[in-house]
């Protein structure tokens, strides 16, 4: 009786155990996903025109890749040298094969979460010229915000304040994430007394609000900062944030750490496990700097 029993459950086992796998897997599996059609896959300068072309054109001028200075083409789907070179710098950037075409990974890397702020501040021919200041520097990959900008050396006491009803369980992290900041740099921040006189200003901010790159609405740009000396930080008040991370929110601690470091200077990095790295996952947390953070803000404003 006993064997027989054993053998059923060995039996029922074999049978379950191969869905339990699969449904597990199934589980964990994360289906790519495109912002664009799916015939845009493989696009190249070859296609000359690609219907649809013009969205990829408006996402690399977005983010710095291609320039507006002809605000016709980027409104045609011409796939001409002006977008096979940004694709290319894009790729570079990403740490993706370098091709100039449109790839499925090109493709699902642009639908990632990521920063507002640019990757580029100069169109693919001025780099090719170079007078694209936002380089390399040594082996490292960090770079510098737009222009260079940066606190002058007397100003190393930062105030910070919160504005337009600032959701008070995200205070802490972001807290914790100045508390980052000023324990690898000359910096000091405090709350500062009168909101008017701060000197970093954090928000929730939604669509169009005030500066010159409106949020997009849930996914896509998250954040984003308008440097130093300017001193605001925005959060795009559609996204699903978490005080901590978790799989189908994005940890606001981190996306602060990486916007307070545009605050003090900073550009993206191509280290993806920086935090000054452009892209953010959603089940994924970064709330340690990386030497590349720490050597790039080092480079500005010394050790």
């Amino acid at each position: 009786m006993a064997s027989k029993l054993c053998l059923q459950l060995f039996l029922l086992l074999a049978f379950i155990m191969p869905h339990l796998i699969s449904a597990r897997h199934f589980h964990n599996h994360k289906l790519s996903r495109l912002l664009f059609p799916e015939h845009l896959i493989g696009s190249s300068k070859n296609d000359s025109f690609v219907e649809g072309i013009h969205k990829v054109k408006a996402y690399l001028q977005r983010y710095g890749y291609l320039s507006n200075e002809n605000d016709n083409n980027l409104s045609t789907d011409a796939f001409d040298d002006d977008l096979e070179s940004a694709i290319k710098s894009y790729q570079k950037f990403s740490n993706l094969k370098v091709s100039g075409v449109l790839d499925r990974k090109t493709l699902e890397h642009m639908y990632k979460f990521r920063c507002g702020v640019k990757d580029t501040f100069v169109s693919a021919a001025q780099e090719h010229k170079n007078k694209n200041t936002n380089i390399e520097i040594g082996g490292s990959h960090y770079t510098f915000y737009f222009n260079n900008v940066s606190w002058p050396a007397e100003r190393k006491h930062l105030s910070y304040g919160f504005i337009h009803n600032y959701p008070p369980q995200f205070i802490d992290p972001l807290v914790r994430a100045f508390q980052t900041w000023e324990d690898n740099t000359k910096f000091s921040f405090f709350l500062a007394s009168r909101v008017q006189t701060a000197d970093i200003l954090v928000s929730f901010e939604r669509g169009e609000h005030g500066d010159i790159d409106p949020f997009d609405g849930p996914g896509g740009t998250l954040a984003h900062s308008l440097g130093a000396i300017d001193g605001r930080v925005h959060f795009d008040a559609d996204e699903q944030w978490e005080g901590e991370p978790s799989e189908e929110r994005i940890d606001l601690e981190s996306v602060a750490l990486h916007e307070l470091g545009h605050t003090l200077g900073l550009g993206h990095s191509s280290d993806p496990s920086a935090v000054m790295f452009a892209y953010m996952e959603p089940d994924t947390y970064k709330t340690t700097l990386t030497s590349d953070d720490i050597e790039g803000i080092r480079s500005l404003y010394g050790a």
